[in-house]
């Protein structure tokens, strides 16, 4: 793998780590302040993000290429299991521990999937666990930590929903960047990513429609298409496409520039203080992106297989 591909991947997970990150912030205050559904805030979310992405795949392709995943039963198959396990319950766990309890929090519990896809593949003997690998989770763990807690383990008290919903948001992003690999090698990014969201979507539908909102004001829908675009189309996309050049706890660790880009957003955005142990935690995810952007992929790894 040459090293213009290591690039794209790094910008792709970075910057859909950040728009993940500030769409939570962004989603915090929607659930807090205006009341909004999480069944309907994610019914709305996938199914317009999911739109939107197949409408670029047609026109940078064509209809055949959109569709031609739905043409091989087992890759139609991996998409919808893709679709429920992956992509909808990334995104309803994550905004449900949000709900319950805070963004902080929430991101927190979600980064334990990088000590989960170390883990899986260790137990699956794909990977040996080496000194970066130690390093990294340290960096990454300890990174969020500091950041999201400013060093305080009291600021986690938050409710048992809270807490359950983060660690099955961590379970989901692992197994999203994992059962992602296989059908991104075979498919566009933009196909799956879009499909994923859109069936997903539909489900949700089946709980909250969509259509069934309050009326809404101007600049809460502004919040509304905010989260839909950087928060879930680009986010997502970017994610997956990461995927195609990196290895999956590669971009798994990178994705720790989520909390960053919720601790800059509430500072900038919240006026809220920032205090040494957070500056901490960004040395900590700078260090991380530091580390791995200088090291090649080891010939001895490999990738799940479908």
């Amino acid at each position: 793998m040459n090293d213009l591909s290591r690039k794209k991947g790094f910008f792709f997970v970075t910057t859909g780590a950040i728009c993940w990150g500030m769409g939570g912030t962004v989603a915090q205050k929607l659930f807090q302040e205006f009341e909004i559904s999480v069944d309907w805030l994610v019914s709305v979310r996938l199914l317009t993000a999911g739109f939107l992405l197949l409408m670029i795949s047609c026109i940078k392709n064509n209809h055949s290429h959109v569709f031609g995943v739905w043409k091989n039963r087992k890759s139609a198959f991996q998409l919808v299991v893709f679709a429920i396990a992956g992509m909808l319950a990334v995104q309803y766990t994550y905004m449900a521990s949000i709900k319950h309890g805070n963004a902080a929090v929430a991101t927190l519990l979600q980064y334990l999937s990088p000590v989960m896809i170390i883990v899986y593949l260790l137990l699956r003997k794909q990977s040996i666990f080496t000194r970066q690998d130690v390093i990294t989770v340290l960096l990454a763990l300890g990174g969020c930590f500091f950041l999201l807690t400013n060093g305080s383990i009291s600021q986690l008290s938050v409710s048992v929903s809270a807490v359950v919903w983060g660690v099955l948001s961590g379970v989901a992003a692992a197994f999203y960047t994992l059962y992602a690999v296989p059908l991104i090698k075979k498919y566009s990014s933009l196909v799956i990513v879009g499909w994923s969201m859109v069936i997903g979507g539909n489900v949700m539908s089946f709980i909250h429609p969509p259509w069934e909102a309050s009326s809404l004001s101007p600049i809460t829908w502004g919040y509304i298409v905010f989260v839909i675009i950087f928060g879930t189309m680009l986010a997502f996309w970017f994610y997956v496409e990461s995927l195609q050049s990196l290895l999956p706890k590669e971009t798994s660790l990178l994705g720790s520039l989520e909390p960053l880009a919720a601790v800059i957003t509430t500072v900038v955005w919240l006026k809220e203080p920032f205090g040494f142990y957070q500056w901490m935690g960004t040395a900590c995810i700078i260090g991380l992106v530091l580390l791995l952007t200088r090291t090649k992929q080891a010939s001895s790894e490999t990738t799940l297989s479908a």
